[in-house]
């Protein structure tokens, strides 16, 4: 069974900072390309930043220079360390998992529960 769990969300002032942390299971989590989505009420999903297996990394135009992903194959983790937050990064913080399973064809994906950032004096 695949699980993704996120921690690490929080309250925080705008120009602070939180890392996000997601563990893995079920999958071998070095060979998957994993992803951070946000969810604010009304709006659609929005992808955040994207790692693959590789480690390259990529991020949306509203966080390039203030987010940061990054992975620790060992410890089956993804991160998301954010920095000079603002109130519009209040949202509910997904983890996203895309893998192959071994012996079938296609690419499968999984999500996370999510973590609530909420960016507020």
């Amino acid at each position: 069974q695949v699980q993704l769990v996120e921690s690490g969300g929080g309250l925080v002032q705008p120009g602070g900072s939180l890392r996000l942390s997601c563990t893995v299971s079920g999958i071998t989590f070095s060979a998957a390309a994993m992803d951070w989505y946000r969810q604010t009420p009304g709006k659609q999903r929005e992808l955040v930043a994207t790692i693959t297996t590789d480690r390259t990394a990529n991020y949306a135009d509203s966080v390039q220079g203030r987010f940061y992903i990054s992975r620790d194959n060992a410890k089956n983790t993804l991160y998301l360390q954010m920095n000079s937050l603002k109130p519009e990064d209040t949202a509910v913080y997904l983890c996203h998992a895309v893998f192959k399973r071994p012996f079938l064809l296609g690419t499968y994906d999984a999500w996370g529960q999510g973590t609530q950032v909420t960016v507020s004096e």
